[in-house]
């Protein structure tokens, strides 16, 4: 495996990793309840664009792959810059609160305001960047402990999972329409959720490249990074907002969808270790074929019906996550 970590291993993970992204999507693309060959899709895409093939593969799977990809690559992007600053393993959107932060504020916009739809992806990015400066402030005593962080987060997350519980509950006869966002979904999704979210996400992502380098001298200890001249506070501030954006413009259009941003970064860590200029994009393609592969899986083991990529995810995430701790360490 340490052959791996060289900056040449690094480079060959990173381009095995987008190949294996290619290959999930397109398996997404042919499997469905109409099943086409490669050849067919690639002819559909490129040389026949009419008929009922060209409507199934264009306006209905291509859309919600792409976008599956876009979620996965950003929740565990996100996953990755939290769990760097951090410096904790276990942190994630879900755990430090960010996903709970934009999941409140997108129920509060379908249930309460419908009519400004169009504004689910602002007020979930305000819901997870408050959420982020909310944990930031309580864990703050003469600076930010990675610990006090954690269980800053994990509090408040439970604290608004409590209040969205609530919500859902007091607006029982309007909560069906909202299920499959707190469960975690690509259904129904297409070009319109990818022009919704599209943008936030690739500014999420390119601060993230940007600042993967400072991300890694982050790394060893706020007294060092400081003497390196890194403003540590303003940097992990800004790292926090990256990751709030991320995490709230896949939460706006996939909801609630748990493990990516946990188990992602790990996997991915483990091949090519913590460089985050290799560990940000590694991440964001292996987060990308995760989502991308359970979705599929959702929509083939229970034809013609399906189950959401947020129950695959938990079904296969946790087990294989205990498996990690067992079997591997985190050392670079």
């Amino acid at each position: 495996m340490k052959s791996l970590r060289s900056n040449f291993g690094r480079i060959a993970v990173v381009v095995f990793l987008a190949l294996l992204l290619a290959g999930a999507m397109l398996l997404s693309l042919r499997f469905g309840s109409l099943k086409l060959t490669f050849g067919e899709i690639l002819e559909t895409l490129f040389l026949h664009r009419e008929g009922i093939d060209y409507q199934i593969v264009f306006n209905i799977r291509l859309p919600r792959v792409l976008l599956g990809a876009m979620v996965g690559g950003s929740l565990a992007v996100a996953g990755t810059i939290l769990q760097g600053i951090m410096r904790n393993p276990l942190a994630s959107p879900g755990i430090i609160g960010v996903s709970a932060g934009g999941g409140l504020a997108g129920i509060l916009v379908m249930l309460a305001l419908p009519q400004f739809g169009a504004f689910l992806v602002p007020a979930a990015f305000c819901g997870s960047l408050g959420t982020a400066v909310l944990v930031y402030l309580l864990a703050w005593r003469r600076g930010v402990n990675p610990v006090r962080l954690i269980l800053a987060g994990v509090a408040v997350s439970s604290m608004l999972g409590a209040f969205s519980s609530t919500i859902l509950l007091l607006n029982a006869e309007k909560a069906g329409g909202v299920l499959d966002f707190t469960i975690g979904s690509l259904a129904a999704r297409s070009w319109p959720q990818i022009g919704q979210a599209g943008s936030y996400m690739a500014a999420g992502l390119v601060a993230a490249l940007f600042l993967s380098r400072r991300l890694n001298i982050l790394a060893l200890g706020d007294e060092v990074a400081a003497g390196l001249g890194i403003r540590v506070e303003r940097t992990r501030l800004l790292l926090l907002a990256a990751a709030a954006l991320l995490a709230a413009s896949a939460v706006s259009v996939a909801g609630l969808l748990g493990f990516v941003g946990l188990i992602a970064p790990h996997i991915v860590r483990i091949v090519i270790g913590t460089d985050n200029r290799f560990l940000v994009p590694g991440s964001a393609l292996f987060g990308a074929a995760m989502v991308v592969g359970c979705d599929t899986v959702g929509r083939m083991v229970m034809e013609p019906s399906e189950l959401p990529a947020g129950v695959i995810m938990s079904l296969f995430g946790p087990p294989f996550f205990l498996w990690l701790l067992r079997r591997h360490s985190y050392e670079a």
